[in-house]
């Protein structure tokens, strides 16, 4: 197993100054930051009276379509759920790597698509690839979409060792997933997940967790079946990212993640170069390439940034991550400089190679 993909125990502390300053790490400056507020106010005022109506219509399923794929993995005691969502309906050739790479790693996939319209072709060819196709309304992002799952999983594959979250919010592998996931496995039971975030406290970043074990598995399960799932993303990803840790960390699992944010800093540290790449991504950063390493260490604990956003170079280059974050590569929310420079760091023999990736982004509307 490489080096790297050594589990990391979750952070134990509360959210405290951290939600307020991670803001602000990521918007770049105050201004933008009571800008960010603003929209979040706007959208979560927006939300309350639609989730209110919500909850005393009682809408019917938000399933429109379900079929079994070409082998209903009847029996399976590893399922993965997976979430697609593409604007035009159309199931990249990236997606289906990833789906077909989770087959390939023992998991029978129930593919999840929010897309309004799904071309016939685009499902068919998901048939081979899957125990489980289904299609559900653009409701609650990927949290409200494996909620809706929970009772076709507790019904099909009542004997779960192994249930996997994950969705196409990430481009690749372009690293092999295989090692990955054996890492992930070789921690025993609990939930574990690839990075870890100090955002509102620490947690798991929600784009791929693996629970194992009959009582995680169950406790997952329960979290999901209870989650209250509302119109406001800000509010939703309150409810479940963030909460999620806690939440199986108060019934006794373990919670851990394959790469830890101090192990992730330290990897900046001790590079001169991630450490210029760093300071130029964020004022408060900008001396951090001339700080003392206890200093510099300091500085990111007490101004947490977004893993999968402000380090992804030195995730990739050094850890040999598989994943890069789409939202990054497509809007660059935190205005980070080097980002442009991604398929530098794709490497030719990458599972998901080069030419499919920027396809997907095409098809994203990048």
């Amino acid at each position: 197993m490489n080096d790297d993909l050594i589990l990391s125990d979750l952070q134990h502390g509360d959210a405290g100054i951290r939600r307020l300053a991670h803001g602000y790490a990521t918007s770049g400056t105050w201004r933008r930051l009571l800008q960010r507020g603003a929209m979040v106010a706007r959208e979560v005022a927006s939300a309350l009276p639609r989730d209110a109506v919500r909850a005393v219509t009682r809408p019917g399923s938000n399933l429109t379509r379900m079929e079994l794929g070409s082998n209903p993995c009847d029996g399976a005691t590893s399922v993965a759920l997976y979430v697609h969502y593409a604007p035009d309906g159309r199931i990249s050739e990236m997606v289906r790597c990833q789906v077909r790479l989770l087959r390939d790693c023992g998991f029978a996939v129930a593919f999840i698509t929010m897309a309004p319209h799904v071309p016939d072709d685009d499902w068919a060819a998901m048939r081979p690839l899957c125990a489980l196709i289904v299609q559900r309304l653009n409701f609650g992002l990927d949290f409200g979409a494996w909620r809706d799952l929970v009772p076709e999983v507790r019904r099909r594959w009542p004997q779960l060792q192994e249930l996997m979250l994950a969705n196409d919010s990430v481009m690749g592998p372009v690293y092999p997933l295989g090692p990955v996931i054996d890492a992930l496995r070789s921690g025993g039971t609990g939930l574990f997940g690839l990075t870890e975030s100090l955002q509102g406290g620490p947690h798991l970043q929600s784009y791929m967790l693996l629970a194992r074990g009959p009582a995680a598995v169950s406790d997952l399960l329960s979290f999901l079946e209870r989650l209250f799932v509302t119109h406001s993303k800000w509010l939703l990803v309150q409810f479940s990212e963030i909460r999620l840790a806690r939440w199986m960390r108060r019934r006794g699992h373990r919670v851990a993640a394959l790469f830890g944010y101090d192990r992730v800093v330290q990897a900046v540290l001790t590079d001169s170069a991630e450490r210029r790449r760093l300071a130029r991504s964020h004022a408060k950063l900008q001396d951090l390439d001339q700080m003392p390493d206890a200093q510099a260490k300091a500085l990111l604990q007490a101004w947490p940034l977004n893993p999968t956003q402000h380090l992804w170079h030195v995730l990739v280059t050094r850890f040999h991550a598989p994943f890069v974050k789409t939202e990054l590569v497509r809007r660059n929310p935190g205005r980070l400089p080097g980002v442009t420079e991604w398929p530098a760091v794709v490497p030719s023999d990458a599972p998901c190679p080069l030419p499919v990736l920027r396809a997907h982004l095409a098809a994203m509307g990048r």
